[in-house]
């Protein structure tokens, strides 16, 4: 059965310049007995591809993710809040952050940007009402949500998202070389599960974030490919799933699976989710 659209008023807070430093003071309280966080972001899509010689296909893949989030901006982040129960604060457990991005200035692919605003994006209230991404960033760097141990982060297929944290945390280009970026992210998000590899291990899933949420019987709150309802949904995935395996498997070993982004020789981290690029970069 299709997961059904729910309204997301109740659960999903819209975060602007306005009221960013009121909701990141809610955040710094709700992480201290909601430390599981799934997030989601929404970038541009893809308009650049590398160019040269490269050691390997995984090393294609990052130096296209690389020179792409170089290039390009973040346009939201979801951010969504739950205990090891898989529990969630009451009211608003969603944070969506919407980030400042101008049509005319910006880079961007035009499909994922129809695709977007087909979404329910508003990219003239983005222009005008956006977060800065430097003061967002150092807001987060205090908030007790990064950089923090026993914060766990769920994610699904997230190359691209921790590429886009990664660049936003550092105010910097991302490194040159894979194991160099992964020291940075492991320093800024220690834990991390991605809901795409517990899928080896639930053999009938298969398929994107919406399709293995229907394959769970999830109902989606919000809409899909905006990054608060694809972060409360991709929270519920990986407790569903939680469940699925420790009812296969008594006593699963879930923390196998942390910091599992990519197993040997296993390109899918870095591929792209939706879109084609269109010219190289040096």
């Amino acid at each position: 059965m299709p997961a059904a659209l729910v309204e997301n008023s109740q659960v999903i807070c819209e975060v602007w310049a306005s009221n960013l430093e009121e909701e990141m003071r809610k955040i710094r309280e709700i992480v201290l007995s909601y430390s599981y966080i799934a997030m989601d972001t929404e970038f541009p899509g893809v308009v650049v591809r590398p160019i040269g010689e490269f050691r390997s296909s995984i090393d294609y893949q990052y130096q296209l993710l690389r020179c792409n989030v170089d290039l390009l901006k973040i346009i939201q982040l979801g951010l969504t809040f739950t205990n090891e129960k898989g529990e969630y604060p009451s009211g608003i457990n969603t944070w969506q952050f919407n980030f400042k991005f101008n049509l005319t200035e910006d880079m961007y692919s035009q499909d994922s940007i129809d695709l977007l605003a087909n979404s329910g994006l508003q990219f003239q209230k983005h222009e005008e009402e956006g977060i800065d991404t430097l003061h967002f960033a150092e807001l987060l760097m205090t908030s007790g949500v990064v950089l923090c141990d026993n914060v766990k982060w769920l994610s699904f297929h997230s190359g691209y998202d921790f590429g886009y944290m990664v660049k936003l945390l550092t105010d910097s280009r991302l490194p040159e070389e894979e194991h160099e970026f992964f020291h940075i992210l492991n320093l800024f998000f220690p834990s991390i599960y991605d809901v795409k590899y517990l899928m080896k291990s639930c053999k009938n899933l298969k398929g994107g974030l919406q399709e293995v949420a229907d394959q769970l019987d999830l109902q989606r709150i919000g809409r899909q490919h905006q990054a608060g309802s694809d972060s409360l949904l991709t929270g519920m995935a990986f407790f569903r799933m939680k469940e699925v395996l420790n009812h296969l498997y008594l006593n699963f070993p879930l923390d196998l699976w942390i910091n599992n982004l990519r197993q040997a020789g296993d390109t899918r981290l870095w591929s792209e989710s939706h879109h084609r690029g269109l010219e190289a970069c040096e």
